[in-house]
């Protein structure tokens, strides 16, 4: 029933990808840049190229003609322009008709003498664009379908033979970028399961069913998607990243109770016995790990991001959902299996059942995929892990004084770790349709980045508001050598004056209405909200997101010092300006999230076992794994983007999780009377195991997105990689030593934290 539930509630998530995943809608960004400039002026342009040795022919013309005229009937189309349709325009004004010349002289003959109004359609003798454009506020689904009717009409307008055509523009390429992720997404997950697959069947094969652990883990995963839709938790670009994450630590919670269970058959345990005492020791200790992993996600919601919000919204869902599958299907799964493994049912297993060997646990499994044997004789792993441990407490002062110095080390140079704020560096360079986009930059003025500035004004023709408008265009062009042109309405206004601006209101207003809607509408909305365009070219890539900043501040210095009219308010706002922003709200809070998260984790442990020894513990080695994490990436050159930022929140859930689970085996076999030193090696034998395996399995499924096209997910994938191999060195290396050393000293510092706890029982206050 759950699953068909969750089936249900995942047909209710929804894509989003819109400016309020990006910003908050509460912010004064928000507002500027989506009632100010997306609603009013923004519009988006699909353009179809025109390739070919001469783009000044009547026949191409005439295609050109018939593609602008199916295209104009699509919903959702605001305007097409094209130089047929110029060409029309002109001989309408001429003759009274509006034709396409006959011959291709007539052809040259109008280009030649009206250049300025085919300049931006007809770039050379050998390219050719056809503008369409849309509504800049349309969803992603309006623009898929727009582009495939572009398509379609482009193949049925007959141009002639020997010419290209290429459909791009940014709508088509952040189009191509979300499927070429998703198909990219799709086959690393695959990648990554047959990964797990192997991992699970060489590190995992002490236990019956080794390979159960995955289909329980992606059943949790199931359950996450229908909770994200019921409870309305869209998906967005950062998300598709949270399930690897979810697979990695939810499959340690399946391995987990999986390897008690089997370790408790082994001890002589019948299944309902086993069953009951996994659920004793191991379901509280798996709780207060999970608890904690979600505290650290919750710093993720101190960011600024929307969707990195909606990420600790899913990385919560999915840790809560992947507990209960491996809790309940898990377990039972397991339960069940052996019952029938000793009832023998469906004849799957040779006669004899079970018997009971020397050490009290079961024989006569010889044909399970692991058989029982009576003794449980040390893998690989375990006499691994126990040489490892009596090295590390050896050598524990040097172990931990090195580890204490690297970390400090790391953290500074974590400081100087540069931030991938071009935007291009974080998608595939040989894409056609950027290979496509950037060839249109190249040859096509105004195509690239910009800075709008909207005015709010009470009189939106008074002639001193056009002048300012005109004297401050000319000067940012002049004088800012990244800003290559400045347009408004003013252009328009001048273009029908002879060159001036009119000197009354009167005269302003009766050019306005001799301008066609569809140009007036990019600059003039209402009687008092003007836009100015500035076109900076390739900024984002060539200052990136530092040089954008100083370029947005340079500009309002600039209105500042040269003060519009009263009464005018200037907002300058625009994708560049929402896109520094958010990259800015990614990388730069990543330090106060992890704070956060170390903060929350301590306070949580705190209040859960009110000790200081049980909450330092698993801290500690997570905050050397945050420093060696810095001084692995300082060292390796890696840069941080909007993936990576949030590994420190990442770091805290992960590598916690294993430092938790052994700390409270540890404990575990030391209240059942073992000595400190016996109890952490006992601990590590069975439990570590367990880490071994799912921490193996973790780091190959993540392994597979370092093959990923795209450089961000890339780089994700590498540094999940080196930070969880990094949680399981400090929990095989530092943890043990650590542990053993606090908590045999706990002395004096215990007795006062435990009075400063109790202090609530006292009349008076306590004195320490």
């Amino acid at each position: 029933m759950l699953v068909l539930l969750s089936f249900q509630g995942a047909q209710y998530i929804e894509m989003a990808s819109g400016t309020d995943t990006q910003v908050s809608k509460d912010s004064q960004l928000y507002k500027d840049y989506d009632h100010l400039f997306l609603n009013t002026f923004s519009t988006e342009s699909i353009v179809v190229m025109v390739e070919g040795n001469d783009v000044e022919t009547v026949d191409l013309m005439k295609a050109a003609d018939r593609l602008e005229h199916q295209v104009e009937n699509i919903p959702g189309v605001t305007t097409v322009s094209s130089p047929a349709s110029v060409m029309k325009q002109i001989n309408y004004a001429k003759t009274g008709r509006s034709r396409i010349p006959d011959s291709d002289p007539e052809v040259w003959e109008m280009i030649d003498s009206y250049p300025e109004y085919f300049e931006s359609l007809v770039l050379d003798d050998t390219h050719m664009l056809i503008a369409i454009g849309i509504e800049g506020s349309s969803t992603d689904q309006e623009q898929e379908d727009i582009i495939n009717n572009v398509e379609i009409a482009s193949k049925e307008a007959d141009f002639p033979p020997g010419y290209n055509l290429i459909i791009t523009g940014r709508p088509s390429l952040m189009l191509d970028i979300n499927s070429e992720m998703g198909k990219s997404m799709g086959v690393l997950l695959g990648i990554a399961g047959i990964l797990m697959v192997i991992v699970l069947f060489l590190v995992f094969r002490h236990v019956r069913w080794g390979l159960l652990p995955l289909p329980v883990v992606l059943l949790g995963i199931v359950f996450t998607f229908g909770f994200m839709g019921y409870a309305g938790v869209p998906m967005t670009m950062v998300s598709m990243s949270a399930f690897p994450v979810l697979i990695g630590i939810g499959i340690d919670y399946a391995i987990q109770f999986h390897n008690r269970m089997e370790e408790e058959i082994r001890g002589g345990k019948n299944s309902a016995q086993a069953l009951v005492y996994t659920v004793k020791h191991t379901a509280p200790a798996v709780l207060i790990a999970l608890t904690m992993t979600a505290l650290g996600f919750v710093s993720l919601f101190t960011s600024v991001v929307p969707m990195i919000q909606d990420f600790g919204k899913l990385l919560l869902i999915g840790v809560i959902m992947c507990y209960l599958s491996s809790l309940f299907f898990g377990l039972v799964t397991l339960y069940t299996f052996d019952w029938i493994a000793q009832k023998n049912l469906f004849g799957m297993f040779k006669k004899g059942g079970r018997r009971k060997g020397e050490n009290g646990f079961d024989e006569g499994l010889e044909d399970l995929s692991v058989s029982v044997s009576a003794g449980h004789e040390p893998g690989a792993i375990e006499k691994t892990l126990k040489k490892l441990t009596g090295y590390t407490l050896k050598y524990s002062t040097v172990i931990l004084v090195v580890a204490l110095l690297t970390c400090s080390a790391g953290l500074y140079a974590d400081r100087s770790i540069p931030i991938q704020t071009d935007t291009n560096t974080f998608i595939p360079q040989d894409m056609p349709s950027l290979i496509n986009f950037k060839h249109m930059q190249s040859i096509m003025p105004g195509s690239g980045d910009h800075l709008n500035v909207i005015l709010k004004v009470e009189d939106n023709s008074d002639p001193e508001l056009l002048e300012w408008m005109d004297e401050f265009s000319l000067h940012e062009v002049a004088s800012r050598s990244h800003i290559y042109s400045a347009t408004s309405i003013v252009d328009l206004v001048k273009e029908r004056n002879g060159g001036t601006i009119p000197g009354t209101s009167e005269e302003i207003q009766a050019i306005y209405e001799e301008i066609p809607e569809s140009q007036k509408e990019i600059y003039l909305e209402g009687g008092q909200l003007l836009h100015i365009d500035l076109d900076i070219g390739t900024a984002m890539a060539d200052l990136e997101i530092t040089g954008i900043e100083e370029l947005r501040e340079i500009v309002k210095e600039d209105i500042g010092w040269m003060q519009p009219p009263p009464g005018v308010t200037v907002t300058i706002t625009g994708d560049s300006v929402v896109i520094i922003d958010m990259i800015d709200g990614l990388t730069n809070g990543r330090s106060q999230m992890t704070l956060l998260g170390v903060f929350l984790v301590l306070m949580g442990l705190l209040v859960v076992y009110r000790d200081l020894v049980k909450a330092l513990s698993p801290i500690i080695p997570m905050i050397i794994v945050i420093g060696w994490s810095g001084l692995v990436m300082a060292g390796m050159g890696i840069a941080y983007n909007p993936m990576t930022a949030v590994m420190g929140a990442l770091i805290l859930g992960v590598g916690s999780e294993y430092s938790i689970l052994m700390m409270e085996r540890y404990f575990e076999e030391k209240n059942a009377g073992m000595d400190p030193v016996d109890a952490i090696y006992q601990a590590v034998s069975t439990t570590g195991t367990a880490l071994i395996a799912s921490g193996a399995t973790t780091v190959f499924g993540f392994s597979a997105l370092i093959a990923s096209p795209f450089p961000m997910i890339s780089s994700f994938g590498l540094v999940t990689v080196i930070d969880v191999l990094l949680a399981m060195l400090v929990t095989f290396v530092i943890f043990p030593p650590l542990i053993i050393l606090m908590d045999t000293h706990r002395g004096k510092a215990t007795e006062i934290f435990a009075k400063i706890l109790r202090k609530n029982s006292y009349s008076e206050p306590v004195s320490v």
